[in-house]
């Protein structure tokens, strides 16, 4: 899966899924730095990155409808310290393919993900 981490994440993160065989580009690579989510979006959409991000906003499915860009997984975690966000991801990459995650959007919380998937891929 092509990956596009958020600034929210520290690049350390990409460390995780790289090893899981993921391609993973930053925002930061990218000189997104600052950028809005929607700017954001469609740079991951137009390089079919799979956008991974603790902001809450990229969850809305009226802002971002599942099957309209690459897709969306939003850590929704207690503490966004860096051990808790790789030992979320590690857990993750364990439990699910993240090409499943192709055009949803996904929320992980407390080892759960709930997936919201394009209409008629349900």
């Amino acid at each position: 899966m092509r990956i596009k981490l958020d600034e929210n994440l520290h690049t350390d993160v990409a460390a995780v899924l790289a090893t899981s065989g993921h391609d993973v580009d930053t925002v930061a690579d990218e000189g997104l730095l600052g950028a809005d989510d929607a700017s954001v979006s469609v740079a991951a959409t137009r390089e079919d990155r799979l956008i991974v991000t603790l902001d809450r906003g990229f969850g809305d499915i009226r802002l971002y409808p599942p099957g309209t860009h690459a897709g969306v997984l939003v850590l929704r975690l207690s503490r966004h310290s860096l051990p808790e966000t790789k030992s979320a991801l590690e857990h993750l990459v364990s439990k699910v393919d993240l090409d499943d995650l192709a055009g949803c959007v996904a929320v992980y919380r407390d080892g759960n993900l709930r997936i919201r998937r394009p209409p008629g891929d349900e």
